[in-house]
């Protein structure tokens, strides 16, 4: 008699993923955050929202990650983002899940503060943990007053709320962005943190927001509904915060039952998560597509919570490499600006390959913010019923988004 081969079958991109609280995965690829700036002038769900996350369903996603909801009126990052305060929207929530769930797949909610990292123009209050600007030569984000503690809590009464209306909306549940130097980024770095009271000093203290955030979140959202994170590999930033700290802050959420960890990296200032240059990225991350591959390696060894890396994917060997690694889910997202349908046809077809290339100004400060804005184009053209606009240069996004963001800007105040 021959002992049976009780072997699990190979991952792949096709493959289910049951996460810990119960929600399933149709498959491997995550349409990951972007900042649509769809919103309303009131920062409300509009039509061109739910047409593009509709377009997106259909192209065959795992699971679809909505980008940059700001959970307080007074303190977004750009003048269309959506904003979830209170129930005054849900019907148009409610909408917004059904479209972005109708492949079949879940969706969840990127819930974000954007903290420092925002526009007087088009915020009120800009505050930060620590009064530190960001440091850009030039550059047209004010300087932040430092919280206050109770401001804090509030923040975190606010994330909380903001969960619980996701999930009563018809989403499954909420990611908290924790990386590319939002708020919670700022409480986790010691370059912008410099408080010296239970939210910030050592690494203990700093750490404390964003699991006092993942322990409210949870407790809106309940037990079978998804919580998970957005964090960064490291800052990339001497004295920033560093890739050691990340991995006891990835051990520790991995024990308060997150979900899975997506994992990014780098900041405004620094900017990785665009695949700026980096001798943190080795040159096997390069050659595997991966920005943050080697980090993962590292997080697999202090967390059993699934991972799930994006930045730098572009073909289908490249993403079952990732998942023969250890990976559990690959996330794609500039790439569905200009080809909604790749999840599938990356899935069906292992010789694909992403189409996107990288958006150059020949100013190589620029490159990003461009890059930045091109997607955001491709996605308003989405969200209209248009094709994406294979030819669209760098410099007209960046002419578009100044002329577009100044009359928002204008028209937010004014609202």
């Amino acid at each position: 008699m021959h002992p049976t081969d009780t072997a699990a079958p190979p991952v792949t991109l096709a493959s289910p993923l049951e996460l810990a609280c119960g929600v399933t995965l149709t498959n491997r690829i995550a349409k990951s955050a972007m900042s649509e700036q769809l919103g309303s002038r009131t920062n409300d769900t509009t039509p061109e929202l739910l047409n593009l996350y509709r377009r997106w369903a259909s192209g065959g996603p795992g699971l679809q990650v909505t980008g940059n909801v700001m959970v307080d009126r007074r303190s977004i990052g750009e003048p269309l983002n959506v904003v979830i305060e209170d129930d005054r929207d849900l019907d148009g929530l409610k909408a917004w899940a059904e479209a972005a769930k109708s492949g079949g797949a879940p969706a969840i909610v990127q819930l974000n503060h954007p903290g420092r990292q925002t526009l007087r123009s088009v915020s009120s209050l800009v505050v930060a943990p620590s009064a530190v600007r960001v440091n850009i030569p030039g550059t047209p984000f004010p300087k932040p007053r430092a919280l206050e503690v109770a401001e804090i809590e509030d923040i975190i009464e606010r994330f909380a709320t903001a969960a619980e209306i996701s999930v009563r909306a018809g989403f499954d549940g909420i990611q908290l962005h924790g990386a590319h130097g939002y708020l919670i980024s700022q409480f986790l770095s010691p370059l912008v943190n410099r408080r010296d009271d239970e939210w910030g000093g050592d690494a203990e203290r700093r750490r404390r927001f964003v699991i006092e955030l993942a322990r409210a979140t949870r407790a809106a959202v309940g037990p079978d509904k998804i919580v998970a994170i957005k964090l960064n590999s490291a800052d990339f930033q001497r004295g920033g915060f560093s890739e050691e700290e990340s991995l006891e802050v990835v051990r520790l959420l991995g024990e308060e039952g997150l979900d899975f960890l997506e994992i990014s990296g780098g900041t405004y200032e620094k900017p990785a998560m665009m695949g700026a240059t980096s001798r943190k990225m080795s040159e096997r991350s390069a050659a595997r597509e991966a920005y943050f591959l080697d980090f993962a390696a590292k997080a697999k060894q202090v967390t059993t919570m699934p991972l799930m890396i994006t930045g730098g994917l572009r073909s289908s060997s490249a993403m079952t490499d990732a998942l023969d690694d250890g990976i559990d889910i690959v996330g794609i997202a500039r790439p569905v600006c200009l080809e909604p349908d790749l999840p599938r046809r990356l899935i069906n077809d292992p010789g694909t390959v992403a189409r996107l290339k990288p958006i150059r100004t020949g100013i190589a400060k620029l490159d990003s913010p461009a890059d930045l804005w091109w997607s955001n184009i491709q996605l308003r053209r989405l969200g209209a019923g248009k094709e994406p606009r294979r030819a669209l240069t760098g410099w007209e996004s960046i002419g578009h988004a100044l002329v577009r963001d100044g009359i928002n800007g204008v028209r937010r105040k004014r609202s």
